[in-house]
């Protein structure tokens, strides 16, 4: 946790705060009170974290507060700890290693079940009371403060925050679900499957599963192949499907993790 804690931090006084960006949350709002009026950083972050553990006292359950108390005391005086420095000139690139250090962090921080505080609370209360789902009280929240870099560090700034947001959120994305997704489908053919079967046995060297179906128009008993394979091989094995039987009937959806691995499974 801590670890996590310091790679947020480390997203902060290397790039946001030299670029001036403020991405959301507490840290978000010292940037931008640093940036307005010089406030201590690490001093913001604390006074806002104890004023959500007091709204979480006073509204949410004691677990909650149990849950954000280290985070809330640990990022400030990491912040404080941590000196800050300017490693890149061009904003742009401030904001790409700033999203995606960030994001690494927060995920680490989800991995462990932990929360770095501050605005994690105001969603929670939301939700509480106006059934407002936590993740869009969160976007409110964060957006709120995003658009406030307009008027603290200009239009530059609000764009990049906004872009920041949507890279942390990717590789949030693919560091909980993995970098390793694969493609699975679902394939039906009147008078191919042996051919098709044949294709993802020895082409492909997959296993497969067969599901015994009934058309739901046709009441007919039909089997329907499901196969995972690779993103790489994506493309390639619906053009093979499609050479046997052009008139296959294939879905395919992502799926994040395969456990057991893909060769010869369910063969």
């Amino acid at each position: 946790m801590l670890a996590a804690l310091e790679i947020i931090v480390l997203s902060l006084n290397f790039f946001y705060v030299p670029a001036g960006i403020a991405a959301g949350g507490s840290t978000g709002i010292s940037i931008l009170l640093d940036e307005a009026f010089h406030f201590n950083r690490a001093l913001s972050v604390l006074v806002i974290n104890l004023l959500m553990i007091g709204l979480a006292f006073i509204f949410l359950k004691r677990q909650v507060i149990a849950k954000i108390a280290f985070g809330s005391f640990a990022i400030p005086l990491l912040m404080w700890l941590t000196p800050t420095a300017k490693l890149v000139d061009d904003p742009l690139l401030a904001m790409v290693i700033a999203g995606s250090v960030f994001g690494l962090g927060i995920a680490l921080l989800y991995h462990v079940g932990a929360s770095s505080g501050g605005s994690t609370v105001p969603p929670m209360i939301l939700k509480k009371f106006f059934n407002l789902n936590t993740s869009v009280g969160l976007l409110i929240i964060d957006g709120l403060i995003i658009i406030c870099n307009i008027f603290v560090s200009g239009s530059n700034a609000f764009f990049l925050a906004i872009f920041s947001q949507v890279i942390t959120t990717i590789v949030m994305r693919y560091i909980e679900s993995g970098f390793d997704h694969k493609k699975m489908f679902s394939i039906m053919s009147e008078t191919h499957l042996l051919e098709i079967k044949q294709l993802i046995e020895h082409e492909f060297d997959h296993g497969f599963t067969i599901l015994q179906v009934v058309g739901g128009k046709s009441k007919d008993d039909k089997e329907m192949l499901i196969v995972v394979v690779k993103n790489a091989d994506y493309r390639t094995f619906i053009r093979e499907v499609k050479r046997i039987d052009p008139n296959a009937f294939i879905t395919s959806s992502n799926i994040t993790e395969v456990h057991g691995g893909i060769t010869g499974i369910y063969g």
